[in-house]
């Protein structure tokens, strides 16, 4: 299995989980409930994911594989992993239930995102 291969399914594998993300944050914003301890711990592994990622997409580029849409590709692999600290700051790390439904629809963001980094890659 070549690092290519390790991207595209490390890819796959983020696509999935904020897809979940996103459908755990607007069932929670729908039962009033704000960002909790569980959701929390599954944000800062969302962030490790899309570092470790971006962290592959960087080897790559820098051993000079072909990424495929270059410029687009790598901007959207830039905006995946600032969106989560973005909402953060937008939240002031705040746990309230309007929180909850920002991490949502972040999320809903990200898995359009990661899709559109999904089709322009190699």
């Amino acid at each position: 299995m070549t690092l290519v291969d390790i991207h595209a399914r490390l890819a796959n594998t983020a696509l999935f989980y904020a897809i979940i993300m996103a459908l755990w944050g607007i069932l929670r914003f729908l039962r009033k409930e704000g960002v909790g301890g569980s959701y929390w711990g599954a944000l800062v592994i969302a962030e490790i994911l899309f570092l470790i990622q971006a962290g592959l997409g960087v080897t790559l580029l820098l051993s000079g594989s072909d990424i495929g849409g270059q410029g687009i590709h790598i901007l959207y692999g830039v905006v995946s992993v600032l969106v989560l600290p973005g909402i953060f700051t937008f939240t002031r790390g705040d746990d309230v239930r309007r929180a909850m439904l920002v991490y949502g629809v972040g999320f809903l963001f990200l898995v359009g995102i990661l899709i559109r980094a999904i089709s322009t890659g190699p």
